[in-house]
């Protein structure tokens, strides 16, 4: 809007203030720079005007309408025409302002964030508005849109990257610190205190140029949906792995597992009878596993210093459990072999069948049916 003449009684008078079409904007710089002595400046209730010369502050007027006329303002002088008589003014004039902007959208990627209760990594986007306002008219037009930059488009994209870089640099490490589970963080659990640290963290960044962030209207933090599914099973299964004994079930129910889903992928994708031989093997053993993991929750402690009996494999749950015999050295029950798994030596069970330590098969007399080695005496 420029400079509106009008006559009124006979007297020629001038005024001056922000077209209704640039009311939404957080500055509008006025496009004459010519004014004439004794014209009407019109400031909104929500604004402040700013006058400049050669790229120097000069001053400022509030809400309210102003007569333009050294002997009401003096420091109007410094912006006197010489070459005009001291008819014309000649400087920039600004309209700041100053009320609160509600609505302001943004959003950012976290970036990857270990979840304190399962360990996985994570990655987190942020999203929302917030609301902000400028209290500082001058630091706002000196430090930030400077004389030539009106573009308020260009402002706010500073503005945005400003509280998107506070929220990447300082929401992770909040996560960490205060040791919060993932999925509460996406439920909007902690969501008062994310909003006032983002609003303490981002204040450093914008308080020079006369700007602050009123509040957060919407501040959601989410993760993709197949990250969440994945979260999502292994806190499940967590709680069984608790039952089960901490680190090390959950290291045993990892591998198992492994093994299922190893097992899975190649019966989806093939691979004839020797894959799905493997795939049969890599289920049974995983179930096998998962089966030994839980099946240690229902075993009765034993009392200290009481060794416990040898404890199957895997495999050997899924095909049956083999005889034992008893160890001629250190009379341990055992399973069949060359040599007893408890002292290494040859095995030669007393009141039962002697095995061969070359080939293992039974023998009954002092060399081997099988292979002829000498038994052991």
């Amino acid at each position: 809007m420029g400079i509106i003449s009008f006559v009124t009684g006979g007297a020629k008078e001038l005024s001056i203030a922000r077209a209704d079409e640039n009311k939404d904007l957080w500055v509008y710089k006025h496009p004459d720079q010519t004014i004439p002595n004794g014209a009407q400046l019109t400031v909104d209730a929500d604004e402040t005007a700013l006058f400049f010369r050669d790229g120097q502050f000069v001053g400022q007027f509030a809400a309210g309408a102003h007569k333009l006329a050294t002997e009401n303002v003096p420091w109007l002088n410094m912006l006197i025409d010489k070459f005009t008589g001291g008819d014309r003014f000649i400087a920039e004039v600004f309209f700041v302002n100053t009320r609160e902007h509600p609505g302001i959208k943004f959003g950012s990627s976290v970036g990857d964030v270990p979840d304190p209760q399962t360990g996985l990594r994570v990655r987190l986007m942020v999203h929302g508005s917030f609301s902000a306002k400028v209290y500082d008219p001058v630091r706002f037009v000196t430090g930030l849109v400077g004389q030539r930059r009106t573009d308020n488009t260009e402002f706010l994209a500073w503005f945005r990257s400003q509280v998107a870089k506070t929220i990447k640099e300082n929401i992770a490490e909040l996560v960490v610190k205060k040791n919060w589970p993932l999925m509460k963080v996406t439920s909007g659990a902690y969501a008062s205190e994310l909003e006032a640290e983002t609003i303490q963290e981002v204040r450093p960044h914008i308080d020079p140029y006369g700007v602050e962030i009123i509040r957060f209207g919407d501040f959601s933090i989410g993760m993709d949906s197949k990250d969440r599914d994945r979260l999502d099973k292994l806190i499940e299964r967590a709680a069984y792995i608790n039952m089960a004994g901490g680190m090390h079930g959950y290291q045993q129910f990892a591998q198992a597992e492994m093994m299922m889903g190893a097992g899975e992928g190649m019966k989806r994708h093939g691979g004839g009878a020797a894959g799905n031989a493997m795939a049969g093997a890599g289920i049974g053993l995983g179930f096998g596993m998962a089966n030994q993991m839980m099946g240690g929750m229902t075993q009765p402690q034993q009392p200290a210093g009481q060794k416990q009996p040898p404890v199957n494999s895997p495999i050997q749950s899924q095909i049956g459990q083999a005889a034992k015999i008893t160890c001629g050295s250190c009379r341990q029950q055992v399973n069949p072999g060359k040599f007893c798994a408890e002292c290494g030596k040859p095995l030669a069970p007393s009141g039962g069948p002697q095995y061969c330590t070359n080939c293992g098969n039974p023998v009954s007399g002092k060399f081997c049916g099988e292979c002829g080695t000498a038994v052991p005496g």
